[in-house]
Protein backbone atom coordinates (compact mmCIF):
# COMPACT_ATOMS: atom_id res chain seq x y z
CA UNK A 1 0.00 0.00 0.00
CA UNK A 2 1.16 3.51 -0.73
CA UNK A 3 0.50 5.90 2.16
CA UNK A 4 1.15 9.57 1.56
CA UNK A 5 0.51 12.58 3.73
CA UNK A 6 0.43 16.14 2.48
CA UNK A 7 3.18 18.48 3.51
CA UNK A 8 1.30 21.71 2.96
CA UNK A 9 0.94 22.65 -0.67
CA UNK A 10 4.49 21.60 -1.49
CA UNK A 11 3.59 17.99 -2.22
CA UNK A 12 3.26 14.54 -0.70
CA UNK A 13 5.63 12.71 1.58
CA UNK A 14 5.66 9.59 3.73
CA UNK A 15 4.09 10.05 7.17
CA UNK A 16 6.51 10.90 9.97
CA UNK A 17 6.07 7.62 11.83
CA UNK A 18 7.39 4.40 10.41
CA UNK A 19 4.69 2.13 9.07
CA UNK A 20 3.75 -0.74 11.30
CA UNK A 21 4.46 1.07 14.56
CA UNK A 22 1.30 1.01 16.61
CA UNK A 23 1.78 2.56 20.07
CA UNK A 24 -0.97 1.64 22.49
CA UNK A 25 -3.85 4.07 22.79
CA UNK A 26 -4.75 5.30 26.26
CA UNK A 27 -7.61 7.67 25.37
CA UNK A 28 -9.15 8.84 22.10
CA UNK A 29 -6.48 10.72 20.20
CA UNK A 30 -3.85 10.42 22.92
CA UNK A 31 -1.10 7.83 22.89
CA UNK A 32 1.36 7.14 25.62
CA UNK A 33 3.84 9.97 25.32
CA UNK A 34 1.47 12.65 23.95
CA UNK A 35 -1.27 13.62 21.54
CA UNK A 36 -1.41 12.05 18.10
CA UNK A 37 -2.06 14.48 15.23
CA UNK A 38 -5.48 14.02 13.63
CA UNK A 39 -3.89 13.31 10.23
CA UNK A 40 -2.08 10.29 11.68
CA UNK A 41 -5.25 9.07 13.36
CA UNK A 42 -7.17 9.38 10.08
CA UNK A 43 -4.47 7.44 8.23
CA UNK A 44 -4.52 4.72 10.89
CA UNK A 45 -8.31 4.31 10.96
CA UNK A 46 -8.71 4.38 7.18
CA UNK A 47 -5.85 1.91 6.71
CA UNK A 48 -7.25 -0.51 9.28
CA UNK A 49 -10.81 -0.29 7.97
CA UNK A 50 -10.27 -0.23 4.19
CA UNK A 51 -6.83 -1.79 3.50
CA UNK A 52 -6.15 0.80 0.79
CA UNK A 53 -3.77 0.40 -2.12
CA UNK A 54 -3.34 4.19 -2.02
CA UNK A 55 -4.18 6.76 0.63
CA UNK A 56 -3.48 10.49 0.68
CA UNK A 57 -4.58 12.79 3.50
CA UNK A 58 -4.17 16.56 3.29
CA UNK A 59 -4.96 19.04 6.06
CA UNK A 60 -6.83 21.91 4.38
CA UNK A 61 -7.70 23.69 7.64
CA UNK A 62 -5.65 26.80 6.86
CA UNK A 63 -7.77 27.36 3.75
CA UNK A 64 -10.88 27.56 5.93
CA UNK A 65 -9.67 29.97 8.61
CA UNK A 66 -12.56 32.15 9.70
CA UNK A 67 -15.17 29.79 8.23
CA UNK A 68 -17.66 27.63 10.08
CA UNK A 69 -16.03 24.82 12.01
CA UNK A 70 -12.50 26.23 11.75
CA UNK A 71 -10.38 26.35 14.90
CA UNK A 72 -7.21 28.33 15.57
CA UNK A 73 -5.18 25.12 15.91
CA UNK A 74 -6.43 23.68 12.62
CA UNK A 75 -7.04 19.94 12.16
CA UNK A 76 -10.67 20.57 11.17
CA UNK A 77 -10.82 20.27 7.36
CA UNK A 78 -9.20 17.47 5.32
CA UNK A 79 -9.07 16.16 1.77
CA UNK A 80 -8.75 12.38 1.46
CA UNK A 81 -7.98 10.24 -1.58
CA UNK A 82 -8.67 6.60 -0.73
CA UNK A 83 -8.28 3.78 -3.25
CA UNK A 84 -9.52 0.43 -1.98
CA UNK A 85 -11.02 -2.80 -3.24
CA UNK A 86 -13.49 -2.46 -0.37
CA UNK A 87 -15.42 0.01 -2.55
CA UNK A 88 -16.14 -2.59 -5.28
CA UNK A 89 -19.88 -2.67 -5.92
CA UNK A 90 -20.67 0.25 -3.61
CA UNK A 91 -22.39 3.42 -4.78
CA UNK A 92 -20.75 6.78 -4.23
CA UNK A 93 -23.12 7.48 -1.35
CA UNK A 94 -22.41 4.09 0.28
CA UNK A 95 -18.66 4.72 0.04
CA UNK A 96 -19.00 8.11 1.71
CA UNK A 97 -21.21 6.68 4.44
CA UNK A 98 -18.68 3.93 5.13
CA UNK A 99 -15.80 6.41 5.45
CA UNK A 100 -17.82 8.84 7.57
CA UNK A 101 -18.81 5.99 9.89
CA UNK A 102 -15.18 4.86 10.17
CA UNK A 103 -14.05 8.32 11.28
CA UNK A 104 -17.13 9.19 13.36
CA UNK A 105 -15.02 9.53 16.53
CA UNK A 106 -12.99 12.25 14.78
CA UNK A 107 -16.17 14.16 13.88
CA UNK A 108 -17.22 13.91 17.53
CA UNK A 109 -13.81 15.27 18.53
CA UNK A 110 -13.69 18.39 16.38
CA UNK A 111 -13.27 17.27 12.76
CA UNK A 112 -15.57 19.53 10.76
CA UNK A 113 -15.29 18.50 7.10
CA UNK A 114 -13.87 15.84 4.81
CA UNK A 115 -13.57 16.20 1.06
CA UNK A 116 -13.51 12.60 -0.15
CA UNK A 117 -12.29 11.03 -3.37
CA UNK A 118 -13.08 7.32 -3.03
CA UNK A 119 -12.14 4.92 -5.82
CA UNK A 120 -11.65 1.25 -6.54
CA UNK A 121 -8.21 0.28 -7.88
CA UNK A 122 -9.72 -0.09 -11.36
CA UNK A 123 -11.27 3.39 -11.20
CA UNK A 124 -7.94 4.82 -10.07
CA UNK A 125 -6.16 3.18 -13.01
CA UNK A 126 -8.73 4.68 -15.38
CA UNK A 127 -8.26 8.14 -13.82
CA UNK A 128 -4.49 7.89 -14.16
CA UNK A 129 -4.76 6.67 -17.74
CA UNK A 130 -6.96 9.63 -18.64
CA UNK A 131 -4.47 12.07 -17.08
CA UNK A 132 -6.73 13.18 -14.20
Amino acid sequence: MMVLCASGRSGWQLPPRERGVRPSMTTAGVEEGGAVPRKERLVRVLTERFSPVALAVEDDSALHAGHAGARPGGETHYTVLLVSGAFEGLSRVARHRAVNEAVSAEFAGGLHALSLVLRTPEEQEQEQASGL
